[in-house]
């Protein structure tokens, strides 16, 4: 469990100054998290009302719905990033890739399940950072981000700064092209914009379409320009972190992350630790992996080394598209609970590959993960199956608000890491090591704990039925 030191780290987190600066907004800080499915909706390129107001089209006027409402949809461009880092030139591609991010993007698109995802949402737990499954805590872990996506789990911790007006920094990062026409102070870029600057402003793969003819059009249309070749690079990086890496519901990306461009840019590579932020597809190959229920088969001959999410091929079956997330629900409530696969990467021969050799030595630790001035606790001791032990009745943490993810703008430039150099060091130091308990013979202690703290989650009163006819039920709802 936490000690003392730690959450004390926690709650220095909120400055004074960052209490009164949420006394007066309210919850304008939260609406980057939280804004209006129809912004998210609107068509790649288009800009959605209010995206040229300058500094005032952060969040303080946007619509927002009740945390935790409304269906959830696909916030990816996979498709486009995917083939527009394929239609680069092959020394872009190679910068790109030294970057870090080179095994992810080649992985080969899937379809995104997002009633499955849903329902994975659905059963989250704020403050345990957890899902609530009928089985125990399930959190994905960094050996998880290692394994199935390649991108390096360990180095220095993304904090930066925050500013107060970002415009220098677009016009010397990316060009004056993005903010011409815009009153200052600029917080925000618009994703469309970026595509649009080399050409591929409105570009979506239509229904009947292939990727490869989805590709040929791209590559067609592209239009790099007179461009140097580390703008070009730039440009798509900072598309790869608003509509893959950090998906939002939004058609503007906080400029926070743009920022990041000039570590990256550092001897050629990254040495800092990366996320998978909003990227649905790692949640939805991890719930594949872990309890396999979902629409993904694993493909005999293909790619069997890291990022293991090229081993899944997900496509769209025409029985199923339009299952119900309730369909999901029944699934999730009687999976067979001696099917979970909790060390999935167990034996595998990859171990080997830089992120996951590199992070190896985080994969038993509990953490305070860092991005810019976001902190997320693991809680790694709630899941310690996961290490292949057992897991020991512990008291489930219940931080409240301390433990949340936090954003503040602020009205002058403030160093994140500067101010919270405690968190920092806690990184830097590798967390603290979960400690194994030899003495249990198995997890029901936990398991009794843990059904009477969620009963009404769980679910109870439904008798958990045999593998057999759950699975023909399941069955049969998906033909339905």
């Amino acid at each position: 469990m936490m000690t003392r030191v730690k959450r004390q780290m926690l709650r220095g987190r909120r400055q004074p100054e960052e209490e009164e600066d949420l006394a007066v907004s309210g919850e304008r800080s939260m609406a980057e998290e939280e804004e209006e499915e129809a912004v998210g909706d609107a068509p790649e390129g288009e800009e959605t009302a209010g995206d040229d107001r300058g500094g005032d089209e952060t969040e303080a006027d946007v619509p927002r719905r009740p945390k935790g409402k409304g269906r959830m949809r696909s916030r990816v461009t996979w498709d486009l990033c995917w083939v527009w880092y394929r239609a680069l030139p092959e020394a872009q591609q190679t910068r790109i890739a030294r970057m870090g991010f080179g095994h992810l993007l080649s992985v080969r698109p899937f379809h995104v399940d997002v009633p499955y995802l849903e329902a994975l949402r659905e059963r989250w737990e704020e403050d345990c950072k957890a899902f609530i499954m009928p089985w125990g805590h399930m959190i994905p872990t960094l050996e998880d981000v290692a394994y199935l996506t390649g991108l390096p789990v360990q180095g220095e911790p993304v904090v930066g700064q925050e500013r107060s007006d970002y415009y220098d920094d677009i016009v010397e990062l990316l060009g004056p092209e993005f903010i011409a026409g815009r009153r200052r102070p600029i917080r925000s870029i618009l994703l469309g914009s970026l595509s649009e600057a080399v050409g591929l402003r409105g570009r979506r793969r239509g229904p009947l379409e292939t990727l490869d003819e989805f590709y040929t059009g791209v590559r067609g249309a592209l239009d790099l320009g007179d461009r140097s070749e580390e703008r070009s690079v730039r440009i798509f990086v900072t598309y790869l972190f608003g509509r893959l890496l950090f998906a939002m519901q939004s058609s503007q990306m906080n400029c926070k992350f743009v920022l990041l461009l000039r570590d990256l840019a550092q001897a050629g590579s990254s040495r800092r630790s990366q996320s998978t932020g909003g990227f649905t597809p790692f949640l939805q190959i991890w719930g594949y992996t872990r309890f396999p229920m979902g629409r993904g088969t694993l493909v005999e001959g293909h790619q069997t080394m890291v990022p293991l999410m090229a081993r899944w091929e997900v496509a769209p079956d025409p029985r199923v598209t339009d299952r119900r997330v309730g369909d999901v629900r029944v699934a999730l409530d009687h999976y067979p609970h001696e099917q979970v696969v909790w060390t999935p990467y167990a034996g595998e021969a990859d171990a080997s590959h830089p992120a996951v050799a590199a992070g190896q030595p985080l994969f038993d630790r509990h953490l305070l993960l860092l991005c810019l001035e976001t902190c997320e606790v693991l809680y790694l001791e709630l899941v310690v199956r996961t290490l292949g032990w057992h897991q020991p009745a512990i008291e489930v943490p219940s931080l409240g608000r301390e433990g949340h993810s936090r954003r503040w703008f602020f009205a002058e430039d403030r160093d994140w890491g500067t101010d919270h150099g405690s968190i920092v060091a806690y990184w830097r130091e590798g967390g603290e090591q979960v400690v194994r308990q030899t003495a249990l013979l198995d997890s029901s202690a936990y398991m009794e704990d843990y059904r009477a703290r969620y009963a009404e989650r769980l679910r109870l009163d439904r008798r958990v039925m045999p593998e057999s006819k759950a699975v023909c039920l399941l069955e049969g709802r998906l033909a339905e």
